[in-house]
């Protein structure tokens, strides 16, 4: 399907997405000459990763959509003009409710997704109270104030959206390689710091020498050029050089059948072009820097044969560029190593804002170490208040135990009495006439004389 061809390779427009491909006019060619297999009809092709933060919700949506009938049948007659000004967006409410009922489904997913992120981006700042609603505003690729169904708005501002990033995704790619180089460079000043003056003269000998010895590569054609692409189909395709014609070129290259060179299918034609100049084993070619001189082949050949700006060639387009000059006699092309990517005011600047940020980050680290350095003098109070209280208690149940278990003599006897429990000794008998006093109203018999005499 036309809009998922175009679902590009790190940064394609995604209006265009949005129409249908029409069967592609048939060409004759002979495919057996043809090196390797083709295109099997029917094939899904797997579209790479956009880099937007929302591609998976972005496919999933395109997916569904897809399933309809009526939105396809609107898809075939829709122009860009159409699309970008939400008249596509209302047709929505005219597809079928399994439709809606699945996209409504998608959205609540991307919503809750998008609160888990939010939700751990403020846990790790510590944050509290937060207001999911107010931080959603800041996606704008969805209607944040009706998290539940999936309406027109939000397929038109999906559509908008994606169109905004990914016209900037390039220039946000060239500042992200231009930094790149310059802490590369950063990077190579600062070890030469460490080094004595002999091997500081030896490692800028062997930088120079890998600078030399990647610029000396064969001749870069000149990208969308005539002698370019003849190298592709003799190289590529495996076909006569004498037999090369434009259009046979578009139908082999536009790998999904859908009429249209995406951004993915044209890069993949400059492959025999990098490898002149790029090779992963050697220790000199950087294969970041491969990248960005694919990219740039990209956007060149895209800024010269795509007039509507719809960042799709047609055949129409494709062979309207084979007849101007510039096709058959181009300028000579100036690959990365021939260029000046950054000036020494900006390497000084890039460095500046390094050494700022280091400077932020050392007074983090050391605020950090003394919040570890004051936890670890509170855990040492805590753990020193925690022994003393043990031993406290410890005391205490010792002496509840002496109380439970009073020591006893060398013949075992008590040395005192729990309170309460002192035993009455018995009161000693007395013999009569004894002297001890007697109890009131007591009568003493008279004693027995001694002296008498019984008869």
């Amino acid at each position: 399907m036309k809009w998922q061809s175009l679902l590009p390779q790190q940064c394609i427009l995604l209006i265009p997405c949005l129409l249908m491909a029409l069967e592609a006019v048939p060409i004759d060619i002979d495919k057996t000459k043809v090196k390797g297999e083709g295109h099997v009809e029917g094939e899904k092709i797997e579209n790479p990763d956009t880099g937007l933060y929302y591609d998976e919700y972005l496919r999933q949506v395109i997916d569904v959509l897809e399933t309809d009938k009526h939105f396809r049948e609107k898809l075939q007659t829709a122009d860009i003009e159409e699309i970008k000004s939400g008249k596509l967006s209302r047709e929505l409410d005219l597809v079928s409710h399994h439709v809606r009922t699945r996209l409504d489904e998608l959205k609540r997913q991307e919503v809750a997704r998008l609160r888990m992120l939010i939700k751990a981006k403020m846990d790790s700042v510590q944050d509290t109270g937060i207001d999911h609603q107010a931080l959603l505003k800041q996606f704008e690729h969805l209607n944040h104030q009706n998290p539940d169904t999936f309406e027109p708005k939000d397929l038109d501002m999906l559509i908008k959206a994606a169109t905004s990033d990914l016209e900037n995704y390039d220039k946000t790619r060239h500042e992200e390689f231009k930094k790149y180089e310059m802490m590369k460079e950063h990077e190579r000043r600062e070890y030469l710091k460490t080094l004595d003056e002999e091997k500081r003269q030896r490692e800028e000998s062997k930088f120079e020498e890998m600078k030399k010895k990647h610029g000396d590569h064969p001749k870069v054609h000149h990208p969308g050029s005539k002698d370019q692409l003849k190298e592709v189909w003799e190289e590529a395709d495996g076909l006569d050089p004498n037999e090369f014609d434009p259009k046979t070129f578009f139908k082999l290259h536009d790998v999904n059948n859908d009429r249209f060179l995406d951004e993915q299918e044209l890069e993949a034609l400059f492959t025999k072009e990098l490898e002149k100049v790029y090779d992963p084993k050697n220790e000199e070619d950087d294969m970041v820097e491969m990248e960005e001189e694919r990219l740039r082949m990209r956007e060149h050949v895209m800024n010269e044969v795509d007039i509507n700006k719809d960042r799709l060639v047609t055949l129409e387009e494709f062979l309207r560029a084979t007849e101007k000059k510039e096709f058959l006699e181009p300028d000579s092309w100036e690959t990365l190593d021939q260029q000046q990517l950054f000036t020494e005011d900006e390497l000084k600047e890039f460095e500046s804002h390094i050494s700022q940020q280091e400077d932020e980050l050392r007074k983090k680290a050391e605020e950090l170490q003394k919040q570890k350095e004051e936890l670890q003098r509170q855990h040492d109070q805590l753990q020193a208040q925690k022994q003393e209280l043990q031993q406290v208690v410890k005391q205490m149940e010792q002496k509840k135990l002496q109380q439970a278990n009073p020591p006893a003599g060398p013949a075992g006897e008590l040395k005192f009495q729990p309170p309460g429990e002192h035993k009455i000794e018995e009161a000693p008998k007395h013999p009569a006439g004894g002297d001890q006093p007697l109890p009131p109203g007591h009568i003493q018999e008279p004693a027995a004389r001694t002296d008498q005499v019984h008869p």
